[in-house]
């Protein structure tokens, strides 16, 4: 049973009707996921949901795109700060919960979105929940990996300098962090955190979440200074830029392949999807065996 389903039957969460009773895959992400915490009293959980079959495929209730009333598109549903009070042995925990569409999320990794792609590499003590379609995604988590995760997750890595370097006020537990150690620790691991895991992308087409956690550790605790990101920052640029360059990797995602898979998963949640989607493959096929019988009959 998902975590979201024993919060939603606990009242603890209102999520759309269809969503608790399919959710395929769930994890626990941050700290925990990377391995520099082990504290699980506020737990980031992503996942994603197959939802009804009429939400995929609009044409079956007789949607045209661009015609009319749009009918709202379930793409994902967030709820932040639950507490469960009853959970770590009495002691509470409070929940981030983001929980999105299949062909979302499918999207999201095909771009290789930092956040959904660690999703999928998060170590399997941190899966809550996965049913058969999950596990198909999460066995092909590889097909999504390309060249282009450099530009994406770079761009993740400037975002949380900028943030680093903010003169803004900081607040809740980033301003005890500021006050301890000079700035804010937490942006700065994630900055060496992005870099380390695309350059695993790059030169092994596969990320292990928790393969440099002791130097991660190591930057919470203080033992870096800004400077010392900084810099780690700009060295590791260059030397990524190069890697980019040469990696074998692929330029592009392989989309038909990884839409097979999401069509697969699909089929295996709905059952036939012959009245959702046409095989044109299959149909031209069709079309030029019945073309050669007629050429063989003389028509």
């Amino acid at each position: 049973m998902s975590t979201v389903l024993k919060l939603t039957e606990r009242g603890l969460v209102k999520p759309p009707k269809f969503l608790p009773n399919n959710i395929q895959y769930e994890t626990i992400m941050g700290s925990v996921a990377y391995g520099v915490s082990n504290d699980l009293s506020d737990t980031d959980l992503y996942g994603f949901c197959i939802p009804e079959k009429e939400t995929v495929f609009p044409h079956l209730r007789g949607e045209i795109p661009g015609f009319g009333q749009p009918i709202p598109k379930f793409e994902q549903w967030q709820e932040h700060h639950v507490l469960d009070q009853s959970a770590g042995g009495g002691k509470g925990r409070t929940y981030d919960l983001a929980i999105y569409n299949i062909v979302k999320y499918f999207q999201l990794c095909m771009e290789n979105n930092p956040n959904m792609i660690d999703s999928l590499f998060t170590p399997r003590t941190c899966v809550l929940h996965s049913t058969q379609v999950g596990n198909m995604v999460r066995e092909n988590r590889r097909l999504f990996l390309h060249k282009g995760a450099w530009h994406k997750f770079k761009g993740y890595a400037y975002s949380q300098i900028h943030k680093m370097n903010s003169k803004d006020a900081p607040v809740g537990k980033r301003q005890e962090l500021v006050a301890q150690f000079g700035y804010d620790v937490k942006y700065a691991y994630h900055v060496v955190r992005l870099l380390d895991e695309v350059e695993q992308i790059l030169t092994e087409g596969d990320i292990d979440l928790q393969r440099n956690r002791e130097q991660l550790k190591s930057i919470r605790r203080g033992e870096w200074t800004q400077a010392d990101i900084l810099s780690h920052f700009e060295r590791k640029e260059r030397d990524l830029e190069t890697l980019y360059t040469n990696s074998k990797l692929a330029h592009a995602p392989d989309e038909v392949k990884i839409k097979q898979l999401l069509l697969d998963c699909l089929e295996h949640h709905y059952g036939s999807l012959s009245e959702c989607v046409v095989n044109v493959d299959a149909a031209a096929d069709t079309l030029r065996r019945i073309r050669g019988i007629l050429e063989q009959a003389g028509y």
